[in-house]
């Protein structure tokens, strides 16, 4: 197995490569600019080397396996399908499907899976579903599958526990999930204010499918993506009168590590009684308080907490004096063990990974602040993002004592087109995702918003920016890579 600190994947032999060298990994590499847009234009050239990929986006060979399995077995001629875990997953998944591709679909149980069948036009919004919903069968599941090994049971309570000592809330306010996306939506479905019709707010610009899944599986959002200025103070009156279902920011966000004045908004979601859901994912539980101002936290597990980069997780924390608590409570914890519950395969990886989660993340706090720190003053660079540099002020209200700035940071050049060069010429490991041991680079905006590159510019994103989640090597070896690629420009 390749040791990517030591041996990064960065050059073109290593497309389609697992980041990690590993059976379950979440990330894949894509080491040049021309295999980025050659993924996100379906070629095939590309496509046929990809070994692994974020799996809500793409679904590992064991996974795909088992779709074709459960087609061969369930579906008829012109159909197609979906494999969920549960029961309540795919009940909800059907009326969705049913909702959106306006066609009959059925649901069938597949040797303790459950598997939603429907006609071949409807197949990419059942995808759609499988991808946003992060109700996903993972691979480790499906691997059990075909062992005849499928295991029942559940250890997301040592999760919990495990974790409690970093949210500091009660166990009885934390809800695992099978991926951090399932709880983005277990939480949007619990919000009250949604059976009514509301829409709701989303603050500063976000990861791409949080935005999404508002929009999807909500009633609409109404977007700010910069909360700051006269629009922010008018988004503050409009919480205040009640007006939305559920405001939704991230502290910091993704991928410009900005944060909100989240006391302010907290204040004005008290008045208007509207839950404040805020994602600490960017930056991890260690480094912020989210739940000093929120009413729930969503969290993704698969990146810092996990730091191995080879299972996905996720959770949801209530703030127990949140005036909604109870509500919020009895939505999570049904989600979190009918819908999209954590196999019990995957818990124990991520058990075993979170062990050394401190001693990995003061590494990455380090090297996260000094890369950032020399970036900001490099000739070629024309402005870093990093909370220790950008709104700096709303990142120390929610910084945990004794936490840091976190490991991710996120950069552009001053000649932007020479991008591509710099990153061709970066010897780090490139591909989606963060939080791993080893550095991972990505060309944030192509990957995430290739087919609205002029939207996301308009947002003040870059399509050439480029975000850096920093590893476990040393920093002298960040900063000669850095130099070297940026020699380019």
């Amino acid at each position: 197995m390749r040791n990517l600190t030591a041996e990064p994947a960065w050059q073109d032999e290593d497309l389609g490569l697992p980041l990690p060298d590993a059976p379950h990994a979440c990330s894949v590499c894509l080491p040049t600019w021309k295999a980025i847009v050659g993924y996100e234009e379906g070629l095939d050239k590309v496509r046929r080397r990809m070994r692994a990929g974020y799996p809500r986006f793409f679904r590992h060979a064991v996974v795909e396996r088992l779709f074709a399995a459960a087609k061969a077995e369930v579906a008829g001629e012109g159909e197609e399908v979906i494999v969920l875990a549960t029961r309540a997953a795919v009940q909800r998944a059907h009326r969705w499907v049913e909702r959106h591709a306006e066609t009959a679909v059925r649901i069938t149980s597949f040797h303790g899976l459950q598997v939603l069948v429907v006609p071949a036009k409807a197949k990419a919004v059942a995808d759609d579903y499988w991808r946003f919903s992060g109700e996903i069968v993972s691979s480790r599941q499906a691997q059990d599958f075909f062992d005849g090994n499928l295991r029942e049971g559940s250890k997301s309570h040592l999760i919990v526990r495990a974790l409690a000592r970093f949210s500091g809330a009660e166990p009885g306010d934390q809800f695992v999930f099978a991926s951090g996306m399932a709880a983005v939506t277990s939480v949007l479905r619990a919000l009250p204010g949604l059976r009514e019709g509301k829409k709701t707010l989303q603050l500063e610009f976000p990861y791409v499918d949080c935005l999404k899944v508002q929009n999807l599986f909500g009633h609409g959002v109404v977007y700010l993506y910069e909360a700051a200025g006269e629009s922010f103070d008018e988004a503050l009156q409009r919480i205040r009168l009640g007006e939305f279902a559920g405001v939704f920011t991230e502290a910091p966000s993704n991928p410009l590590l900005r944060t909100v004045d989240l006391q302010r908004v907290a204040a004005a979601c008290a008045e208007g009684a509207t839950p404040l859901v805020v994602d600490d994912s960017a930056a991890g539980p260690m480094n912020v308080d989210a739940l000093r101002y929120a009413d729930v936290v969503t969290s993704s597990l698969t990146k810092w907490i996990s730091g191995a980069g080879d299972v996905m997780a996720g959770m949801a924390t209530v703030r127990a004096e949140a005036p909604l608590a109870n509500e919020l409570r009895e939505a999570l914890a049904a989600d979190s063990t009918d819908s999209a519950p954590l196999y019990v395969a995957d818990a124990e990886v991520l058990l075993s990974n979170f062990k050394d989660y401190p001693k990995r993340m003061e590494t990455a706090n380090a090297n996260g602040l000094a890369l950032a720190t020399w970036l900001a003053t490099h000739p070629a660079v024309e402005q870093v993002w990093y909370p220790s540099l950008t709104t700096v002020e709303n990142y120390q209200a929610v910084r945990r004592k004794g936490g840091g700035f976190g490991g991710l940071l996120s950069l552009v050049l001053k000649a932007e087109k020479k991008t591509p060069r710099v990153y061709d010429a970066l010897r780090l490991s490139k591909g989606p995702s963060f939080g791993t041991t080893f550095t991972l680079v990505c060309p944030y905006t192509l990957l995430a918003h290739y087919h609205e590159l002029e939207w996301a510019e308009g947002c003040g994103v870059s399509a050439n920016l480029l975000r850096v989640s920093c590893g476990l090597e040393p920093f002298e070896v960040l900063q000669a890579a850095f130099e070297e690629a940026l020699a380019q420009a």
